[in-house]
């Protein structure tokens, strides 16, 4: 009969070989660059990816076009979590990624939020209200949040009346700070940036229509720098466990099916 330490010892190689740890094998570090939206998710998912596999996950996070540049010069990332699928899948036009590897992680939500109760109200008529004098987007030719905040106020037939007033943020974070700072009374952010547990963690927020923009697919994909790390493989099975895609689906994310 074996005894509990034996059996717990075959109990910790199964899970380890199951997440990417080879028996006996010290446990690894990957590099990993994260479109800027999923700031607060990965966050988390760090944490409990290094609670259960023993990998420790070092996230960078910009937006997905500076990323992109920082990849093309060479960055040690070993993977790459976009805020678009166009991106990761040109990598993988050029080479830079590991074959096969990539997949849609989550799809994005855009909403106009405020830091203060009773700015935004439910259906956004705030934008043809007025009444404010600065509305704050991520950079569109940088990132894909801001990319799709240019087209939800095209498709309003408000871009132009409202171009006085748009404020740029480099990424989506920057254009979340000048909300939260008061630098801008309204700005089209991440739902992931103001939503936890099925609840807007502060202000006021209109979620914007899904029919308004093109559907947010980021993708996440394996670099060509982290084809032989262990840790890095393992993130990416990682991702796609259900773990995650619980802490993906609590900041508002959709997964696909």
């Amino acid at each position: 009969m074996q005894q509990p330490r034996n059996l717990f010892k075959v109990f910790a190689a199964t899970l380890a070989l199951s997440f990417g740890i080879a028996p006996g094998a010290q446990a690894g570090e990957v590099s990993v660059a994260v479109a800027a939206n999923f700031t607060a998710p990965m966050q988390d998912i760090a944490v409990a990816f290094e609670k259960d596999t023993g990998h420790k996950a070092v996230p960078s996070f910009g937006s997905t076009g500076q990323l992109y540049t920082q990849i093309k010069n060479g960055a040690p990332f070993e993977v790459f979590l976009a805020a678009d699928d166009s991106t990761p899948a040109k990598l993988e036009q050029e080479g830079g990624t590991v074959a096969g590897s990539r997949f849609t992680y989550a799809i994005g939500t855009l909403v106009l939020w405020s830091a203060k109760e009773g700015v935004v109200d439910g259906k956004g008529e705030v934008l043809n209200k007025g009444g404010f004098a600065h509305i704050s987007i991520a950079d569109p030719v940088k990132a894909p949040y801001g990319t799709a905040a240019v087209e939800v106020l095209k498709k309003l037939g408000l871009h132009e009346a409202l171009t006085a007033k748009i404020v740029t943020g480099n990424n989506i974070a920057q254009a979340h700070q000048f909300v939260s700072t008061g630098n801008a009374e309204l700005g089209f952010v991440a739902l992931s940036q103001v939503y936890k547990e099925g609840k807007l963690t502060s202000g006021s927020a209109w979620i914007v229509p899904e029919n308004l923009y093109e559907p947010i697919l980021q993708d996440a994909v394996l670099l060509a720098k982290g084809k032989d790390n262990a840790a890095a493989a393992a993130l990416v099975k990682y991702l796609r466990e259900p773990k995650a895609a619980e802490i993906i689906k609590s900041y508002g994310y959709r997964l696909k099916q």
